[in-house]
């Protein structure tokens, strides 16, 4: 196993101890745990590769994903007093359980497109499945926790996938566009922040479930 794939296995493996949790000051350090594997992982294809502006991409993720972000929604789950997930609608086990099948899933989709080394760098070619894996198991938090917290963790889990994808297929994207998409998740998370305050300031409670009765 090289570097790159060691830490994409870390990658995977903090997304899936995310899912065992049930607290939600555990999926925040998950979260910023994740994002610095994701920065040092830029890091590794930017000194394999030669691209000069991924150091600086690989220096925004741990910054602003790593440390920035986590703080704001550390700050949000001490004001909002919501530091466990209770009664998620898929117990623990099985979204473990979930999360494999997803992974196994993952990597039986990708597989015809890494087979052959000329599609994907054999450096990069685990990249893709993995992050594959993150995306649906991030997709698979939001629709499997109540809390609003926990579904805000699981849109940026997501997204950690996507420029896991970004760095397996393309080597990145070009620096303007990293930048632009780096300010579209601050500004965000700062508004998905801001509303789950709002909502249990509103309703005494960031349960979602809550919200789709107010419809009846």
């Amino acid at each position: 196993m090289n570097l790159i794939d060691s830490l994409a296995a870390v990658f995977l493996l903090l997304a899936i101890l995310a899912m065992a949790s049930g607290r939600v000051v555990s999926l925040v350090r998950l979260f910023s745990l994740q994002s610095i594997v994701l920065g040092l992982t830029a890091a590794a294809v930017a000194s394999l590769t030669g691209s000069a502006h991924i150091y600086l991409v690989a220096a925004l993720t741990v910054a602003l994903k790593g440390l920035l972000i986590p703080w704001g929604l550390q700050y949000v789950i001490d004001k909002i007093g919501v530091h466990r997930e209770v009664e998620p609608l898929v117990p623990l086990t099985a979204s473990l359980l979930v999360c494999g099948v997803l992974t196994v899933l993952s990597f039986y989709i990708v597989q015809p497109f890494v087979t052959g080394q000329e599609v994907l760098g054999t450096i990069t070619k685990n990249l893709l499945p993995i992050s594959l894996a993150v995306v649906f198991i991030g997709f698979f938090m939001m629709i499997a926790r109540k809390k609003a917290m926990t579904q805000i963790i699981g849109l940026l889990m997501m997204e950690n996938g996507l420029f896991m994808a970004a760095y397996g297929v393309a080597y990145g994207m070009p620096l303007i566009v990293e930048l632009g998409v780096f300010f579209d998740i601050l500004v965000a998370a700062l508004i998905l922040g801001v509303l789950a305050f709002r909502i249990n300031r509103t309703f005494d409670t960031v349960d979602t479930t809550i919200l789709r009765r107010l419809h009846d």
